[in-house]
């Protein structure tokens, strides 16, 4: 929840997050539930990827794991949402969204929204500077016995 609103910067409507069938990513999944940002790292060439593949980028090796990394980074590009992606976040346009480099894994990008600062959402003509640097906020969801869904967190940015 956020602090400013005490209310999921994502709200109930949208679809839930779930480790893709195969199971390759539920690492990542493990580790925001216990408030990690975990990423993809090769055994043999110590190589970091995201988003997680089967094999390693630089060298092939199907031998990778995830290991969690610090939780901060560097605002490397941001857009402004006009257009909602989903009916359940009309109200929330525009917001935004980071690419934010891991420069602890190797400058591996992630993609998450901005939250609200303590003042607030930004002003519609705000501008993120790049290199400015964010912080993962960790957004905990319940368990739904009415959807029979699991509980789930998803990691924002803030500034």
């Amino acid at each position: 929840m956020t602090a400013a609103t005490g209310q999921f910067l994502l709200p109930d409507g949208l679809p839930r997050p779930v480790p893709s069938p195969d199971g390759l990513d539920a690492p990542y999944w493990e580790g925001t539930l216990a408030h990690e940002l975990r990423v993809q790292r090769c055994g043999p060439c110590g190589a970091w990827q995201w988003g997680p593949e089967w094999i390693c980028h630089r060298c092939h090796s199907r031998d990778r794991a995830f290991e969690a990394v610090s939780p901060t980074g560097v605002v490397y590009s941001w857009t402004r949402v006009w257009h909602p992606a989903h009916p359940a976040v009309t109200h929330a346009v525009p917001y935004i969204v980071l690419v934010v480099e891991l420069p602890q894994a190797d400058g591996v990008r992630v993609v998450g929204n901005l939250m609200p600062g303590a003042d607030g959402p930004l002003a519609e003509d705000a501008v993120i500077p790049i290199g400015a640097p964010a912080t993962a906020v960790f957004e905990d969801h319940p368990a739904s016995e009415s959807l029979a869904a699991p509980a789930f967190t998803l990691v924002h940015w803030r500034l």
